[in-house]
């Protein structure tokens, strides 16, 4: 029996089925309008029998693609009078600071789809009754503009929702098939701008994701499998009906398996403290993992459009294979962030596309091999690429070389960029870490980086490719709860908090069999904005963690300041039984021959290893070419590498 993981990518659709220690992969070409038809395909694709999965686990883009777009439902917003327009207001800051021709994103719900009702919460309760004339008025209206969801957001409702439990009972009722989003629901925490933003995002992408999940598990249904689960955000997995009821909660899903999959293979080669690169055709994604486990943020915006809800700690960049090279206005090179995505695709694929990408430039570079095939349908041809290239030399004065250096380059700064923005600007050093690299491209840049960022050890799963996947396939379900406690840490009774988490975790077990618990807690020092999250196992050591915390994110600690508490949180798992990796003996000879590769502006002849002839304690001596069954590893000179029993190939420099 094997535990089966699927996962959508803007180019290209993986999957991955796991069991006995055996690892078995497809890859297909992504198909945007449906993706659904690309998720069976690739079942198709691995000649997958239904009766042998016993787990079926997914990742999709349906809801970022949503906010990116701005194709999510038609949404309506019922708040409390007066506060029409947090969503507008926002935090009144600028996406760049010193450039006034920039704006933020315009709000997911426009003002003429906003309606109030007279009611209003304090503190410490009912200040104003819910007025039942306003509420029938605002029905009314939301009748007549026929929206496809509704956010319901009233002031301190994360500490007292009869009202708006009371307006939702009443939308539920008289606008049925509307989706109802309650921010007493989605999130209940303090800080109206956020909650407002993360309840509306859950209404505008409610109704796709439901309609998309809908279609997906019927057609799942109907092939004899397991009961679809969907991977969230926060890197644990649920059944389809929670994730269709929240729907924010999956916008990071397709990332999220890619962690999870880089912390899974890699602790099973020794390794905890990771910073990891996922590379895929449209963009970068980068995370931290410590001591085995990925870490999660409340702090994300996505598409322009914060979202406070338990997130991988991912940090994405729009360079990918498909990133489209160009010339600014500047007559600078450029890459992204428009791709060429999978269709038409690069140059190379010889299917319409005409402008360079970082997937030509590889290829004209030696790294790919011309005339490779990728997903089982798409043939390379470096002529193709040549031609891109070319063009866009011309307008910059450039051979078609120095174009696909200075393509890799550009692409190379923006992902370096990136890790530093999750080790270094996290109080983390990059140099005490391995880069996990993944992704169908992440192989061939990896080595790259590592020596811009003095990273000496980096690790290359054998199902790199399509190593999202794998991590859906072994990811644990899971459920996460938050109360707002806000109290001075000093004033704090921990029979309170023993009280609040224990009632947590009687809704957790409610909703998961066999959970464990894990116990954190949201602290600040008096007058700061934001929160760090520490562990509360242990009420004693709260205000010590939040110093050491606090000092190793920003540098410094004042435990002179009184400390607060401001939320409390329950993660509930249910691990599941996470198969052993094993790496055979080699199978033949590996090298498969020699072709011309540009490494540092040089030609050089090259070895060519196929990563299926290898096995465990082969070698290999940079510069050469791995070419792995969805990826393609450049060993760069100064680095050599070893697989593993489990399968990875740990790659050092030899000087490091």
């Amino acid at each position: 029996m094997s535990r089966l993981g699927v996962d959508v990518g803007g180019t290209f659709t993986d999957l991955v089925a796991l069991g006995d220690g055996d690892i078995f992969t497809a890859k297909v070409p992504s198909t945007p309008r449906d993706q659904s038809e690309g998720v069976m395909a690739s079942l198709g694709a691995a000649e997958i029998r239904a009766e042998d999965v016993m787990a079926f686990a997914h990742g999709m883009t349906v809801a970022t693609n949503a906010l990116l777009e701005r194709r999510g439902a038609r949404t309506a917003i019922v708040t409390t009078e007066g506060f029409r327009d947090v969503l507008e207001i926002a935090r009144q800051n600028r996406p760049s600071l010193y450039d006034l021709t920039r704006d933020r994103p315009p709000a997911l719900v426009p003002r003429e789809l906003r309606f109030t009702v007279r009611e209003r919460m304090g503190p410490e309760g009912e200040l104003e009754p819910l007025d039942e004339r306003s509420l029938e008025e605002a029905v009314a209206a939301l009748k007549e503009a026929q929206v496809e969801a509704v956010a319901v957001c009233f002031l301190f409702s994360f500490l007292h929702p009869e009202h708006e439990q009371q307006v939702g009972e009443v939308l539920r009722s008289e606008l049925p098939g509307v989706h109802v989003s309650l921010s007493s629901e989605v999130l209940p925490e303090f800080r109206e701008y956020e909650r407002f933003s993360t309840t509306t995002a859950d209404a505008y992408l409610g109704p796709r994701l439901a309609a998309y999940l809908k279609n997906l598990s019927g057609k799942a249904e109907e092939a004899g499998l397991p009961p679809l689960m969907v991977m969230q955000s926060s890197g644990g997995v649920v059944d389809v009906e929670t994730a269709a009821r929240g729907a924010a909660a999956c916008v990071l899903s397709g990332p999220a398996g890619g962690v999870v999959g880089a912390a899974y293979v890699a602790q099973a080669s020794g390794y905890e403290d990771l910073l990891t690169l996922d590379m895929g055709g449209t963009s970068s994604d980068v995370a931290p993992i410590i001591g085995g486990e990925a870490l999660t943020t409340t702090e994300a915006t996505v598409a322009g459009v914060p979202i406070k809800l338990p997130m991988v700690d991912v940090h994405t960049v729009s360079a990918g294979g498909g990133s489209i090279a160009w010339a600014d206005a500047g007559g600078a090179l450029r890459a992204g962030p428009h791709s060429a995505g999978a269709d038409p695709g690069p140059a190379a694929y010889g299917q319409g596309g005409e402008e360079p990408t970082v997937t030509d430039a590889n290829l004209f570079l030696g790294y790919l091999a011309d005339g490779a095939t990728l997903g089982g349908e798409v043939v390379l041809r470096r002529d193709l690429s040549e031609k891109a290239l070319g063009r866009l030399g011309e307008k910059l004065g450039m051979d078609a070389l120095e174009v696909a250096l200075g393509v890799v380059q550009v692409a190379n700064t923006e992902m370096v960029g990136a890790l530093r923005v999750i080790s270094v600007e996290r109080g983390l050093d990059p140099r005490d870490f391995a880069l996990v690299a993944f992704g169908g491209a992440g192989p061939m840049h990896a080595l790259a980086l590592a020596e811009e960022l003095g990273i000496s050890t980096v690790l290359v799963p054998k199902a790199s490719g399509v190593l999202s996947a794998l991590g859906l396939a072994v990811s644990d379900p899971r459920r996460d709860y938050v109360t707002p406690f806000l109290s001075p840490l000093d004033d704090a009774d921990e029979s309170d908090l023993e009280e609040a988490f224990a009632q947590m975790e009687s809704a957790a077990g409610n909703d998961l069999e066999s959970a464990s618990f894990r116990r954190r807690a949201d602290l600040r020092y008096r007058g700061q904005s934001f929160e760090l999250t520490v562990e509360a196992s242990d009420f004693g050591k709260l205000a010590a963690r939040f110093h050491a915390a606090h000092e190793r994110r920003y540098g410094y600690r004042m435990e002179e300041e009184p400390v607060e508490l401001v939320n409390l949180r329950l993660t509930a798992t249910t691990p599941v039984e996470k198969p052993e990796l094993r790496e055979p003996e080699p199978e033949g000879e590996a090298l498969t021959g020699r072709r011309q590769a540009n490494f540092d502006r040089e030609w050089r002849e090259v070895s060519v290893l196929e990563r299926g002839r290898m096995g465990r304690g082969s070698e290999v001596e940079g510069p050469a070419i791995v070419e792995f069954a969805e990826a393609t590893c450049v060993v760069r000179p100064g680095w050599r590498g070893e697989v593993d029993e489990a399968g990875t190939l740990v790659l050092e420099r030899k000087d490091g």
